[in-house]
C-alpha cells in the first residue's frame, strides 16, 4: 500500500474546506433580506389606472403625511389570497394600506375584491408590470412601507401570513409609526 504524503493530501482538505465554508454561507443567508435600492429613497410612481370601482392611487396618496403599506397583489396569485386575512386586519386596525394590482385582467381583480371584500382605501392597476419593475417587485405579494413624505422604508417579499410577518414585518410597522 502506498504512503499519502502530505502534499498529496492538502489540496484534498483544501477543496472540502472551501466547499463547506461555501455551503454555510448558502444556508446562514436569508435569501428574503435581498438589499431594496427604494429602503430609504422616493417611492417610484404607482399606476394611472385603478381597479375598476375603486378609488385611484396616486403619487400625492404617498406623500400625505401618514404612512402607507403598499401591497403588490394579484387575483390569480395563491400567497396573495393567503395573505388577505391579514390586509383586512391592518385596514381594520386603521392602517392605510393601499393596493397595486400586478399583472392580472380587470375582469378578474375588480371581482375578486367585490368578493373577498377590499381592503385598500386606493388600488393601482399595473396590467404590464411596468410599475412593479419600476418598484423592483418580481413576483407578488410583495409589500413596502412608505413614509409619510413617499420615502420607502421597508421591503417585505412574501405573503404577510406567520413568524416572518410577525418577526419582521410587525416591528417595522410599529417603527414607522411611532
Amino acid at each position: 500500500m502506498a504512503k499519502l504524503s502530505p502534499l498529496m493530501i492538502a489540496p484534498l482538505v483544501t477543496v472540502v474546506a472551501l466547499l463547506g465554508l461555501g455551503a454555510a454561507g448558502l444556508l446562514l443567508e436569508n435569501r428574503d433580506e435581498l438589499p431594496s435600492t427604494f429602503v430609504g429613497q422616493q417611492a417610484p410612481a404607482v399606476p394611472v389606472e385603478a381597479v375598476q370601482g375603486t378609488t385611484q392611487l396616486t403619487d400625492a396618496d404617498l406623500r400625505s403625511g401618514e404612512v402607507t403599506i403598499v401591497n403588490f397583489w394579484a387575483s390569480w396569485c395563491p400567497p396573495c389570497r393567503a395573505e388577505h386575512p391579514k390586509l383586512l386586519e391592518l385596514d381594520a386596525a386603521g392602517y392605510r394600506v393601499a393596493g397595486i394590482n400586478f399583472r392580472d385582467q380587470q375582469d378578474q381583480a375588480a371581482p375578486y375584491l367585490a368578493d373577498y371584500e377590499d381592503p385598500f382605501f386606493a388600488t393601482g392597476f399595473d396590467l404590464r408590470g411596468r410599475v412593479a419593475i419600476d418598484w423592483g417587485v418580481t413576483a407578488p405579494p410583495e409589500t413596502f412601507i412608505v413614509d409619510g413624505d413617499g420615502t420607502v422604508l421597508f421591503r417585505f417579499v412574501g405573503p404577510l401570513v406567520g413568524s416572518d410577518y410577525e418577526q419582521r414585518f410587525l416591528p417595522e410597522l410599529a417603527k414607522a409609526v411611532e
